[in-house]
């Protein structure tokens, strides 16, 4: 076996080791977008059923909640089974959104941090024009000479 072999193995052995030791210390580790879907909307189903079928309501309307939310479940069952893709599809454009808002938001506080609020980095000819015209002196690409508009 050679060392780019051995070091392979020992890396995978590794990693296996590492994920069974962070499944130890938290439990089992998520499921398919599927599933946590599955088990959303369960622990949501749940919830609404406690809550509407406790004591706010009587008898007869705790009836009503649990049936309508045997309805939505019997109605999203198949929609996850038979498409569970969708939901890894949906993960994904979800990390793709989570990075896109990280990216803006460091962005933002990069320009926070350094006291610039108005979006320009130091060193932009905007940052110049902008100075000229807060002192009353825009340089613009006129002559300088005053026009008589009377």
């Amino acid at each position: 076996m050679s060392d780019a072999d051995a070091w392979a193995k020992a890396c995978a052995e590794d990693l296996e080791a590492e994920k069974a030791r962070r499944r130890a210390e938290r439990g089992e580790e998520p499921g398919t977008p599927a599933e946590e879907f599955r088990k959303l909307f369960d622990a949501v189903a749940e919830k609404v059923s406690g809550a509407l079928g406790g004591p706010l309501l009587g008898g007869q309307a705790a009836g009503t909640v649990q049936q309508v939310v045997n309805q939505a479940k019997a109605l999203v069952e198949p929609v996850i089974e038979r498409n569970p893709q969708v939901f890894d599809h949906l993960a994904a454009a979800g990390n793709e959104l989570l990075a896109a808002y990280r990216s803006a938001v460091q962005g933002q506080e990069t320009r926070w941090t350094r006291g610039d609020t108005d979006g320009t980095e130091p060193g932009d000819p905007r940052d110049e024009k902008r100075e000229r015209r807060d002192e009353g002196r825009d340089d613009g690409p006129g002559t300088g000479q005053h026009i008589d508009l009377d």
